[in-house]
């Protein structure tokens, strides 16, 4: 891990970055969500995100670059927290920094983490940091036929 993962406010000149991440057909594959188009996406931020006062996300920073986001929103109950991080950045710990660092960020506990079954990345980054693997369930709201694990951090 030979990274320097910074994590700050989001910035407008970050949003461009985060619609061309999940423009990849790979990473929306990994993910098992579909992309948005330009209005949905510019939408979804305004209203869901940085509209959410409950909300938090930060930008993910690698040597002062725009690798992705984090974020932690209330939902059914329970706290959840997400993350995306651009392709050219997988396989080299950002994720498991980022997140490390946001738990200090994100004091709430328990945390909940949904993530596809198929995702054996992001399985490994939230079991590097602490979360327990709760249950499995089938996932909402992807359009398709798929399954996610649940995990905790406590």
């Amino acid at each position: 891990m030979h990274n320097y993962v910074r994590l700050r406010d989001v910035e407008p000149a970050d949003l461009p970055v985060f619609y061309e991440h999940q423009l990849d057909p790979d990473a929306t594959a990994m993910a098992a969500f579909p992309s948005r188009d330009r209005a949905a996406f510019d939408a979804h931020w305004a209203t869901n995100v940085l509209g959410n006062a409950a909300a938090i996300t930060q930008t993910i920073l690698v040597e002062g670059q725009v690798a992705g986001y984090i974020g932690s929103w209330p939902q059914g109950g329970a706290r959840l927290v997400g993350y995306w991080i651009g392709k050219e950045h997988w396989g080299k710990g950002v994720a498991t920094q980022a997140l490390a660092a946001f738990l200090h960020v994100v004091t709430e506990r328990p945390i909940h983490a949904h993530v596809v079954e198929h995702n054996v990345g992001s399985i490994r980054v939230l079991e590097k940091c602490g979360f327990s693997f709760e249950r499995e369930e089938k996932a909402e709201g992807t359009g398709q036929d798929v399954v996610e694990r649940v995990f905790v951090f406590r």
